[in-house]
């Protein structure tokens, strides 16, 4: 028999080894957590045609149903020239059609530290990139400054080449230093991390069609292995030559009335377009607890080839599936809650009867038809974007999921006979459709197929305003390795805020009401561009008039960069700032407002808000502290703005974003 010690050995053996079985199915479940962790999007940036130069121009131009196609710009070359109805004539491009955006022979150079005479050799799609980026980040509220340094990733879709081939036109006792780092595709990602100070990796992907959401699921997976822990991911496409056009022509892809009649009988081809997409991703645990505003979750993604087919550019259907059903696996969710696909929908005879069945395979089954699949294709609107295609879809998806209705799909009047429509729960809407989805969260998909084989497809969620569900996400504390779980919000209430005790949420409220009035710190790197931002915000506060005036100060104070052109108002409600904003607009001095510019002098920024102030925390004057820090910053102290209202619970709202002072930076060429 074991005496009383050997027993007490064996008992506490036997707990030891209990203990250790628990730490380690402890982490085995914070490994498989972390592994399929949903991503958040918490910033969006785009150039489309059709004017959409931001996410709500966007929005406007899907929920309107507008054709944003229109004849080829003189710009680009001239369109008489190179047209012609017959698809085999030499020389030619069958339609006079595309999707074009604004701006590209001009660039706010000054802005990116970027030199006049590297501007001029500076590809369109690598200037598109940093201002969309820039404006991604301003869309998020995150200071761009804040981000240098820090394991930031950059993943980008790329494949066209026109503005580099523009500059080898020139004799070779032209060319300079700038023609390769100006267009080389692996300086689109380099060129924003140098620019942003990023260190995370940073990469430019070509897959053709699926580049830019091949870019996305890239992201995805480096957050998730924290390579990274922001990312910026996207893509850009833009067409200043008539060569591949013609290349298209001849291969029978364009469509001779330049419409992409997506699942339409009447498909014949696509139609080419230009634009760049970008989103700012987290983590969905980090974007929670730094209080950002998450527009939706990417649950999952996935990427394969389509492999040997009948042809190198033909579509293969049990790759599309496959694809599919791997990224509906890695979101940990089934088929049948999905409830609408932005499909790669080209218009093409051959690829939509591919698509669709490959479409009804996953989704159709034992789906009853008053729950069918909706399905729709962003090109019937803007066209094809070649590279940026996967990213303007995605941003379609989260607009739609944030708005709650399905935008309709154009071109779609007779449905092609080459898909058994009869025995799929699909349909294609031809008008708005609400997209409300009452207790539970509202899942949508997101294809693109490269025609080099590459396809890519992703699976966003949306909480719905009435949800109750909580996600518990292990988050990992290096301190403590404390598991904390957190509620996932909907946007119709800011994820930024934890869940407060009712003692906390009265004290916060008497906190917010102390300090009913606010100082709002705006700055550019010019006069001018100043005043045009004044004047954005000035128009926003006319469309948006209930927006929270300590919400707008503690974005732009906190989640904008800080230039030397800079302007300081105080005021008491959105009606006495835009009062201010008028006065400032007609150049008139009114008190509690201060324009000012940064001076060369070195100033102590390692010291508190409450240090620069000269005040204590105990003997707080509140209007006393704005007047003094309108002062500070007018002159250009460095103002920690987080430290400043670390105590008090104001959200992220979206504001207007940098006006670029633009210039033409263009290399003409023979046509």
């Amino acid at each position: 028999m074991e005496t009383p010690s050997q027993q007490t050995e064996t008992l506490s053996s036997t707990k030891r080894a209990l203990l250790a079985l628990k730490q380690m199915q402890a982490k085995l479940e914070a490994l498989e957590s972390a592994k399929y962790e949903p991503i958040a999007i918490v910033g969006m940036g785009c150039r489309f045609p059709g004017g959409a130069d931001n996410p709500e121009a966007f929005w406007n131009l899907l929920r309107d149903g507008v054709d944003a196609i229109a004849e080829v710009p003189q710009d680009r070359w001239n369109v008489d020239a190179y047209y012609d109805s017959n698809p085999d004539a030499p020389g030619k491009i069958c339609n006079r059609y595309g999707g074009f955006v604004s701006h590209l022979q001009e660039f706010d150079a000054q802005f990116f530290r970027i030199a006049p005479r590297e501007a001029l050799s500076l590809d369109p799609q690598q200037r598109l990139l940093l201002e969309v980026s820039w404006e991604a980040l301003e869309n998020a509220a995150i200071a761009p400054e804040r981000l240098i340094g820090t394991q930031t990733g950059v993943f980008i879709g790329i494949c066209s080449t026109d503005y580099w081939h523009r500059l080898l036109n020139k004799k070779p006792d032209e060319i300079d230093a700038y023609l390769t780092t100006g267009n080389t595709h692996s300086l689109a990602s380099g060129r924003l991390s140098y620019i942003l100070g990023f260190t995370g990796p940073s990469l430019s992907v070509d897959t053709a069609c699926s580049s830019s959401l091949v870019s996305v699921h890239l992201a995805c997976k480096s957050l998730r292995d924290r390579e990274c822990n922001l990312a910026l991911a996207g893509g850009v496409n833009c067409i200043l030559s008539p060569q591949v056009s013609i290349n298209f022509s001849k291969a029978k892809m364009l469509s001779p009335d330049g419409r992409c009649k997506s699942f339409d009988a009447e498909a014949n081809g696509f139609v080419r377009a230009e634009g760049c997409g970008i989103v700012v991703l987290k983590r969905l645990s980090d974007a929670i607890a730094a209080g950002d505003n998450i527009l939706a979750s990417i649950c999952g993604s996935a990427v394969n080839q389509d492999g040997r087919t009948s042809g190198l550019t033909v579509p293969n259907g049990p790759s599309q599936q496959a694809v599919i059903a791997q990224a509906l696996t890695n979101s940990r969710i089934e088929a049948s809650q999905v409830s609408y696909v932005e499909t790669h929908g080209t218009g093409t005879a051959l690829g939509d009867p591919i698509e669709i069945g490959a479409l009804g395979e996953v989704f159709g089954k034992e789906r009853p038809v008053e729950r069918s699949l909706i399905v729709g294709s962003v090109k019937t609107n803007i066209g094809h974007l070649e590279a940026a295609a996967g990213i303007a879809g995605l941003i379609k998806v989260v607009l739609a999921l944030q708005h709650e209705e399905i935008p309709p799909n154009l071109h779609f009047k007779t449905p092609n006979p080459n898909i058994s429509w009869g025995e799929l729960p699909i349909k294609v809407p031809t008008q708005n459709i609400p997209w409300l989805g009452g207790e539970q969260p509202r899942y949508a998909g997101v294809s693109a197929f490269g025609f080099s084989g590459t396809n890519a497809h992703a699976i966003l969620k949306v909480e719905n305003r009435k949800s109750k569900v909580e996600s518990q996400f292990k988050v990992e504390n290096r301190k403590s390795k404390v598991e904390s779980q957190f509620k996932v919000e909907s946007r119709w209430r800011s994820p930024s805020q934890r869940r407060k005790s009712k003692v906390e949420s009265q004290e916060d409220d008497r906190a917010l009401k102390s300090r009913s009035t606010h100082l709002l710190a705006l700055s550019a790197k010019s006069e001018k561009a100043l005043r045009e931002l004044v004047g954005r915000y000035k128009r926003f506060l006319e469309v948006y008039r209930e927006v929270s005036l300590g919400d707008l100060c503690f974005t732009a104070n906190t989640g904008r960069s800080h230039f030397d052109c800079r302007l300081g108002i105080i005021a008491g409600s959105i009606a006495e700032l835009h009062e201010k904003f008028n006065a400032f607009l007609d150049r008139q001095e009114t008190p509690g407002m201060l324009q000012g510019r940064v001076h060369k002098t070195t100033f102590d920024s390692g010291r508190s808000v409450s240090q620069l102030l000269g005040l204590s925390p105990e003997n707080e004057d509140w209007q006393h502290m704005l007047s003094k820090l309108l002062d500070l910053y007018a002159c250009g102290v460095p103002i920690d703005w987080l430290e400043f209202y670390s105590d008090y619970p104001f959200r992220k709202v979206t504001l207007p974003t940098y006006p670029f002072q633009r210039q033409r930076y263009w290399i003409e060429t023979i046509r």
